[in-house]
């Protein structure tokens, strides 16, 4: 029988990237456990690892004691072969405007650098910005740049990659045409957009209380507002990425002066005023709900519960629509309400919807936008690692 043309180089390709694919998700193996796991040959598997070492995709970090005959080696994808940046616009309240958070992190899932830049945004070129920023922390690694295969840009927006516009963002210059292809022009290498509550939710899944469970919603309570819909694992962005973007929805009729949405009824300056007409004083929503919850002042579950009530009224829209297996709470607002906000909400769901919701506080306490983004960026090197042999291997 006659083989296709390439076929002996599209077979190799493919072990390489079978090979590759279970030391970067199974960690180190030996040669024996490479073999059981893939059904090679013992001279294919030795012939592959030779190969990806030489690549300087593997190595070898160990050997085996304790068995009968000679020790084996133990071989481990190289978590040097590949790094991403992640960062990420958000809302400082120690500065007027909106600054970055960085951080690299290689194919092995170890962060080697973190930059929190107290830059205003309001005043610079987006893409000096950005690329400035993703400069210093890499150089900080001391890595060096042509090892960076991936850059994930968390945004406080929504990313329509058919017209590369990021769309409902309010940091100057951010929705400005081809914004990203300059970026990635300037970096040289794959950059790609997410909306911040997408990354949170990520961060949520990986490592928050959606681990391991079926599909989930995160409602994002903080400055702003923001739904991630979790499919499965696969998150819902919409035919031009607005999926979420929950804020704008109405909850008035337009000839109401002035038209209110869930925006205006929960987001921070909503919260914030609230806070204030109860007599609680605090430059931010979760400053308020930190101060409610750990006060005695008189009229803290007032507050509280007045609070609840709105959120359960943005909860109500969304189960209707999804009928989620679990709302997950997250934001500076859920972070400093906790559980005992979370009771109120639950409390006060039956007063807004018929429907069984089940909620729950977000269980990542660091910065859950940049966590998510360095679980993307990561996800993306390794694939790109495993992608790129394969497509090398083919052209050779």
């Amino acid at each position: 029988m006659t083989r296709p043309a390439g076929s002996s180089k599209l077979l190799r390709a493919m072990n390489e990237s079978a090979i590759l694919a279970h030391l970067l998700d199974q960690g180190p193996l030996t040669r024996g456990e490479l073999r059981e796991l893939t059904g090679l040959s013992k001279p294919t598997t030795s012939d592959v690892l030779r190969s990806l070492t030489d690549a300087g995709l593997t190595m070898v970090v160990g050997r085996s004691s304790g068995g009968p005959g000679p020790n084996a080696e133990i071989y481990s994808a190289n978590p040097r072969a590949g790094f991403a940046v992640a960062i990420c616009i958000r809302e400082v309240s120690e500065i007027p405007g909106p600054s970055l958070v960085a951080a690299l992190i290689d194919a092995g899932g170890v962060v080697h650098a973190r930059i929190e830049d107290s830059i205003d945004l309001t005043t610079l070129d987006p893409v000096d910005a950005i690329t400035d920023t993703v400069t210093r922390v890499i150089g900080q690694a001391g890595v060096g740049a042509s090892a960076v295969r991936h850059v994930k840009l968390g945004v406080p927006g929504s990313y329509d990659a058919a017209s590369g516009v990021i769309h409902y963002i309010d940091v100057p210059g951010f929705d400005r045409p081809g914004l990203v292809e300059r970026i990635a022009a300037r970096l040289g290498t794959v950059v790609e957009v997410e909306n911040d509550v997408n990354l949170a939710a990520i961060a949520e899944r990986a490592h928050g209380v959606a681990a391991g469970g079926a599909s989930f919603t995160l409602f994002w309570i903080g400055d702003g507002l923001g739904l991630a819909i979790d499919l499965g694992g696969t998150l819902l962005r919409g035919g031009r990425g607005g999926a979420g973007e929950i804020g704008y929805v109405p909850v008035s009729l337009p000839a109401d002066r002035p038209p209110a949405d869930l925006q205006s009824l929960i987001g921070g300056p909503a919260v914030v005023a609230l806070a204030a007409e109860h007599g609680i004083v605090a430059a931010t929503p979760g400053a308020a709900i930190g101060v409610a919850v750990a006060s005695a002042h008189p009229r803290a579950g007032s507050f509280l519960d007045a609070v609840a009530a709105r959120i359960a009224f943005g909860l109500a829209a969304v189960a209707g629509v999804l009928d989620p297996p679990l709302i997950v709470l997250a934001g500076d607002v859920a972070q400093a309400g906790g559980e005992a906000l979370a009771q109120r909400v639950r409390a006060a769901l039956p007063g807004t919807t018929p429907l069984d919701i089940t909620i729950a506080v977000t269980a990542v306490t660091d910065d859950a936008v940049l966590l998510g983004a360095l679980e993307a960026g990561w996800r993306a090197v390794r694939e790109s690692l495993i992608d790129n042999q394969r497509t090398a291997m083919q052209a050779g």
